[in-house]
């Protein structure tokens, strides 16, 4: 009886051990979310205000992009930050200044994160070396997260018809400007991963989260296929990040009609999990 009781007991022990592991390995995963919230701005409601808070609110770094730069852009940031915080976690969040580009194409980015997982370090900024030669230039933040740093782009290209690889191919200089910090790009891109303008950053060991994955909604469904394009995604350096898992979020289908979900956007959120190395 004694034998069975030692036995049972270190196995009980091992077996939590292991969940405790688990668990651990799991918390210390970081969850980054970027966004295209088309117009997001005082066009938005305190109903649909709640709803994209409801959807990001289980991820620790959300990148926004389409924040309104006119009046209303910077005060929907505020109010989706106060939804999120009535949620029972304290978030916090940063909108950028209005891009360089001209009055029909400027905007604004945002970040917005749970401030007890993540710390911002210093100012965030708008990339200006290559303000000439990209509309709307990306905004950057450092963030410390478990300990470590990472430093996040979040990006939104000119349309696809006034073809953004004009502008991405200027990314390839980043990592090298920014050689001491470990960035991910992240954004729409208003083209998908498997363009050539991409295969310098990949030759620099940067990798898309997802691969042919639709990203953008067409403006009704056909077949029930509603999804047009691969424009989102979010690129990491294998060396230094290390990839949990990545996914969109199809919250389209939790609407009536496709008309009523293009209300809060005609993009899908991409998800990344993933730890620092």
């Amino acid at each position: 009886m004694v034998y069975y009781l030692k036995l049972f007991t270190r196995v009980f022990c091992c077996t939590m051990i292991c969940f405790f592991v688990f668990i651990t390995t799991v918390l210390a995963d970081v969850t980054l979310c970027t966004w295209n919230l088309k117009d997001f701005g005082s066009s938005k409601n305190d109903e649909e205000i709640k709803f994209i808070a409801n959807t990001i609110k289980h991820y620790d770094i959300i990148a926004i992009q389409e924040v309104v730069a006119g009046d209303g852009g910077a005060e929907a940031v505020a109010r989706l930050s106060d939804q999120l915080n009535r949620m029972g976690i304290k978030w916090d969040y940063v909108v950028s200044d209005p891009t360089s580009g001209n009055s029909y194409k400027r905007e604004r980015y945002a970040f917005v994160w749970k401030s007890n997982r993540v710390q911002k370090i210093g100012h965030a900024w708008l990339e200006k070396k290559y303000e000439a030669e990209i509309d709307r230039e990306p905004f950057f933040i450092i963030v410390k997260v478990e300990g470590k740093m990472i430093t996040l782009s979040n990006f939104h290209a000119i349309t696809k018809s006034m073809n953004p690889e004009t502008e991405i191919k200027y990314f390839k200089f980043l990592p090298e400007q920014y050689s001491d910090q470990n960035i991910i790009f992240c954004g729409d891109f208003n083209l998908p991963q498997s363009h050539t303008v991409f295969n310098p950053l990949k030759k620099l060991d940067y990798k898309p989260v997802i691969e042919q994955q639709k990203t953008s909604l067409k403006q009704e469904c056909i077949n029930n296929d509603c999804l047009a394009s691969e424009f989102d995604n979010i690129f990491y350096q294998s060396q230094k990040i290390k990839f949990s898992g990545a996914k969109v979020i199809h919250f389209y289908k939790e609407f009536s009609s496709l008309s009523d979900a293009l209300k809060i956007s005609d993009h899908v959120p991409v998800i990344f999990r993933f730890s620092i190395f």
